[in-house]
C-alpha cells in the first residue's frame, strides 16, 4: 500500500509487526557497485536496537541484519536490496490484558477507526520497531551520498526535557562525540555536551523511578551537501526532509535553520549574507556560501551548500506503568496501566533513526538531481 512506501528514485518499501516474526525493507534505485555487506548494517542498528543501556528498553533484540537480494561479491547490483531483520524477544503475554483498552497517546484507536481491526501486540504496524529496517535503510543511503557527494549526516540529542545542550557548532560535531564521552567511556545519551548529558541522563533515571516518561530535542545535521538538490514546488528538499522526520513515531514537531525562531526576527536579523568563500580544508573551490546559516542550507526549498541542519521533537513514551484513564473499544469508562519494557526517553534511540530519513531523503534527491542531467561535479 501506498504509505509503506517512502521516496522516488531511492524508494524504500517495509513491512512488518512489533510481534511477528520480523521486518523486512526493499531499497530500489541503488545504483550498482557500492561496497555492501551486513556488517556496514549492523553500527547503526546497534545504535538502535533495545537493552543497550540503562536509560532505554531492557527488550533484548540482537538485529542482526540479513541481506536477501541486491548484493554480489559485496557490491549493489543495481536491483532490489531486500534486508530481513527477524525479531527474537517479543512478549505477547504483556498485551492481552488490554487488547480492548485504547492506551493514551498510542494509535490503538486510531487504527480501529481506520481498518476496523489491529494486532494489539506491542502496537503491531504502529510501533517504533518498524525503524530497525528504516535504519539499515539508511545505512545504504549514507554510503551512497558518501561516495556521490561527500556527504556526511550526524544526529545527536540537543535537548531532554528542559535542559538544553550548548552546542556553539552544530556542523562541527563528529560521531566520537555523539557516542563518547571524552573520558572515552559511552555516551549513553548521545548528547555531545558532556555536561548537559550527565543532567540529562540524571534526568531520564529519576522520571523512570516515577514511573513516568520525558521527551526532548533531536538535531540532525548533513555536511557536504551540494547546491542544487530539491524539487519545486510540492518536493522541496525542506518538504521532503520534514515529512520524512513526521514519518517516524512520536515525533511532533520539525524545524529547520532558526526555525520558529525568525518569528521575532525582522528581515534584516533573518537574511544570510552571501560571500565568496575561498578555497580551503572544507572546499577544493572558491564557491558562494553565507556568513550565517539561520536558513538552515535550504532557500526555496532547493539545497545551497550550507550543512543542512534540522530539528524534531520527540514526545515522552506514550507506554506508562501507571494507571491512566481511557475507554474499551465498546466505549466503556475504565483505566490503564501498560506492562511490557518501554523506553523512559526515546532521544537516545531516536538519533539513528532521523539520521536514516534525513540520509534517505538526500540520496533519492541526489538521484532525481542526477537524472536531470546535473551532479555534484
Amino acid at each position: 500500500m501506498p504509505g509503506d512506501s517512502f521516496g522516488h528514485s531511492f524508494r524504500i518499501t517495509t513491512a512488518g509487526e512489533s510481534h511477528g516474526p520480523g521486518y523486512v525493507v526493499v531499497i530500489d534505485g541503488c545504483p550498482p557497485g557500492l561496497p555492501l555487506a551486513e556488517a556496514d548494517l549492523a553500527e547503526d542498528l546497534a545504535r538502535r536496537r533495545p537493552g543497550q543501556s540503562r536509560i532505554v528498553t531492557p527488550r533484548d533484540e540482537p538485529d542482526v541484519p540479513e541481506i536477501l537480494s541486491g548484493v554480489f561479491e559485496g557490491k549493489t547490483t543495481g536491483t532490489s536490496i531486500a534486508v530481513l531483520i527477524r525479531n527474537k524477544d517479543q512478549r505477547s503475554r504483556d498485551y492481552i490484558d488490554i487488547k480492548d483498552t485504547y492506551r493514551p497517546g498510542h494509535a490503538d484507536f486510531t487504527y480501529d477507526a481506520k481498518y476496523g481491526a489491529r494486532d494489539y501486540r506491542g502496537g503491531g504496524r504502529s510501533s517504533a520497531r518498524e525503524t530497525t529496517v528504516r535504519v539499515a535503510a539508511g545505512v545504504v543511503a549514507k554510503k551512497l551520498i558518501a561516495s556521490a557527494f561527500g556527504g556526511r549526516v550526524i544526529g545527536y540529542v540537543r535537548q531532554v526535557g528542559g535542559i538544553v545542550a550548548d552546542i556553539a557548532d552544530p556542523a562541527a560535531v563528529t560521531l566520537e562525540q555523539v557516542e563518547r564521552l571524552p573520558d572515552g567511556t559511552p555516551n549513553i545519551v548521545r548528547c555531545p555536551d558532556a555536561t548537559r548529558a550527565a543532567e540529562m541522563v540524571a534526568l531520564i533515571e529519576q522520571v523512570r523511578e516515577a514511573r513516568d516518561s520525558i521527551g526532548g530535542v533531536a538535531e540532525v545535521v548533513a555536511t557536504g551537501v551540494p547546491a542544487g538538490l530539491g524539487e519545486p514546488v510540492f518536493d522541496k528538499l525542506k518538504a521532503d526532509l520534514a515529512k520524512a522526520l513526521f514519518s517516524l513515531p512520536a515525533v511532533l514537531g520539525v524545524e529547520y535553520g532558526v526555525g520558529f525562531g525568525c518569528a521575532v526576527l525582522r528581515g534584516s536579523q533573518n537574511n544570510d549574507l552571501f560571500y565568496v568563500a575561498e578555497a580551503g580544508a572544507s572546499s577544493p573551490a572558491r564557491r558562494i556560501a553565507t556568513r550565517t546559516n539561520r536558513h538552515g542550507g535550504m532557500l526555496g526549498g532547493i539545497s545551497s551548500g550550507m550543512p543542512l541542519v534540522l530539528r524534531a521533537a520527540v514526545k515522552p513514551t506514550s507506554s506508562l506503568p501507571r494507571e491512566q484513564e481511557t475507554v474499551t473499544a465498546s466505549g466503556e469508562p475504565t483505566t490503564v496501566s501498560t506492562k511490557g519494557r518501554h523506553d523512559p526517553c526515546l532521544l537516545p534511540r531516536f538519533v539513528p533513526m532521523a539520521e536514516a530519513m534525513v540520509a534517505i531523503v538526500l540520496a533519492d534527491h541526489w538521484l532525481r538531481w542526477r537524472a536531470s542531467g546535473r551532479d555534484s561535479a
